[in-house]
Order: structure tokens, then sequence, then C-alpha cells
């Protein structure tokens, strides 16, 4: 049998591991009697852990929240993955990049030395794919996510893109709250329109919750499938087909295997070993020969016909640009690196 410490460490990480346990299967599990199982919760309930006990043959123990955050207990992995997920923090645009310095901190003093080595060999920059958008105040995702959990009509006001407060944002929505949800480094929510009876989209940094929130509604069935499959859909310009709104086919001039890790959701077949057919969507035409246009290979467009014609006129578009260059005449494209 283990030591009294030790076994209180194994039986809490069993209670954090899941939402309910059987008294006889954590009995079993710890090698101790159901009795000895009772006295060492009633331990943990003494160090501030609120477990709560299930009388009767099928009673058992579930570890429950309390009204404040007792000592919590970690295994390696979860440890490294807890700072590493901490280091990252600033990419979630949620503005805790302070709370998640000072957390990680924390974590990193109570590590054992072998935890603690391996966290400081691994320092991570973490750098933002896109430009930085205002950060979203974690209140207003605390206040969003709570009227999403209790199902409760969420009012706000919401900022037009690059409002500058004159005549302010206009009436308050109204929502039916559903989601909230990354897409490019931004938080969104996903919710039903009372005012224009449809779905929308909302920029969480252009939010301002209003309070009290409305009366609980009954959740619709979000289109699409669901929340992923909406949200990308909305981001498309698809209304709801599910498909890019323009979506043509071209053949490169290039191995299949250079091509297919750059496409994410087109479609890639080999027709040799340096030719390969190509299918891709895009917002618009111009903008899917654009995306075409970033391989370094001959091309054929399959079609359809305006796809061919938004060649046409990017071909015009780089000619003109090309000629207003003037003083070069090295026709050798170098890397920037080079």
């Amino acid at each position: 049998m283990q030591k009294t410490s030790a076994r209180l460490l194994s039986l809490l990480s069993m209670l954090q591991a899941r939402r309910d346990w059987p008294g006889a299967l954590l009995a079993e599990r710890l090698g101790i009697s159901p009795r000895t199982v009772r006295r060492d919760v009633d331990r943990l309930r003494e160090l501030g852990y609120p477990i709560v006990a299930a009388k009767g043959p099928d009673g058992g123990y579930r570890l429950d929240a309390g009204t404040r955050l007792p000592p919590l207990l970690f295994d390696d992995e979860q440890a490294v993955a807890l700072a590493i997920a901490l280091q990252s923090a600033t990419t979630t645009g949620a503005g805790i990049e302070e709370a998640a310095a000072r957390a990680l901190t924390t974590v990193r003093q109570v590590m054992p030395a072998r935890l603690r080595h391996r966290i400081d060999a691994l320092q991570i920059t973490a750098v933002e794919r896109y430009a930085p958008d205002p950060p979203v105040d974690s209140g207003v995702l605390v206040s969003v996510g709570a009227a999403v959990q209790a199902g409760e009509v969420l009012r706000f006001d919401y900022a037009s893109p690059g409002s500058d407060g004159g005549d302010g944002p206009g009436p308050p929505r109204r929502v039916e709250p559903h989601h909230l949800v990354t897409w490019g480094g931004r938080w969104y929510l996903v919710a039903w329109d009372l005012d224009r009876e449809d779905w929308r989209t909302f920029r969480a940094d252009r939010i301002a919750p209003r309070v009290p929130t409305g009366p609980r509604f009954t959740p619709r069935e979000l289109p699409g499938g669901g929340v992923a499959a909406f949200v990308a859909d909305r981001f498309r310009g698809s209304g709801g087909s599910g498909e890019w709104p323009c979506r043509g086919e071209v053949i490169l001039g290039l191995p299949a295997a250079a091509v297919s890790p750059y496409l994410h959701d087109g479609v890639v077949e080999a027709l040799g070993p340096d030719r390969c057919r190509a299918i891709l969507g895009s917002w618009s035409w111009v903008g899917l020969a654009a995306s075409v246009g970033r391989f370094d290979a001959d091309i054929e467009v399959v079609g359809p016909a305006a796809l061919k014609d938004a060649f046409a006129h990017l071909a015009r578009r780089y000619a003109d640009a090309a000629s207003s260059r003037g003083a070069s005449t090295d026709d050798t494209i170098r890397h920037p690196d080079a």
C-alpha cells in the first residue's frame, strides 16, 4: 500500500480525471478498502477540495466546484502542455497576455526540477500571421459565453468597421447567442439576429454587452451541419452551399506532391511525374487566378471561361505594373533573401 501522502495524490489525480467515480472502483484502483477511501476523501476535504459523495450501493465520489480554487495536481504531460499553452497565449486575441505570463511564472515555480528544465529549454516566440486586431476584453468573452451557456437573449452595442465614435454604433442588437468561435486569429459570436431574422457572425472585439440579458430561448438548429461548417461557409461567401462562390480547374506543371500541401480544401490529381490537375475555389475569379499564380509553374486553364478571363485581366494588370518599373533591364527574378 502507498504511503498516505502518495495515496492522497493518486486519489486526487483520479478524481480530476473523470467526473464520477464509484467508491468500489476507487478502492480497487488504489488497492485499499472502501473505508480507507472514505478517510482519504475526508482528508482531501480538509485541504479544501470540495468532494461530493453519493450514498447507496452505487454511490461514489465527485470533485465538485468550490468557492475558491484549491491546489491542482498535474501529471508531467499536463504540466508541459499547460506551459506551452500559456506561452502561446499572445496569439489568442483574448487580451490575457499579462495574466498568462503571471500564470506561467506561478506554474514554473511549483514544478519539479526535471520539468522546469524542459520548460526552460522550450522558449516559444508566438508570431501573428495577420496584422493584430484590437484585443478582445476577456470580460466580454466571459459575458457572451455566459449568455451562450444560459441560453439567454443577448443585447449589445456593435461598433461599425472603422468607427471613430462619431454618431455611435446605432441601436443595440438583440440576438440569440449560440457559439463563440475563433477564425484567423479573431473571436466571433455566431448568433440568430432577432431583428433581422437571420444568422449572423459578430466580431467580439466590437461587442459591448448590455445588462441585464434577455429572456431564455430554445436554441435553433444551426444550418450547415455544425458550427465549424457554418463559419467556414459564411467566410467563403457561399450562401449556404458549402462551396466557394468561384471554383475552377487548372493543370499545373508541377508534381502533385509539390502542390497539395498548399491547397487545403482543394483537390489535386497527379497526371505524371511533373504535372497535376488542381480544382480549387476562392472568393472571386481574380482572387482564384492570383491564388493559382503563386505556383512557379506553367498553367493550363481547363475551365470555366470566367477563370480564363480573370487570368487575362491579371496579365494586363501585371504587364502595366512591369512597364511602370522603368529602369531595370534584368529579367532574373531573385528571391528576397538572395
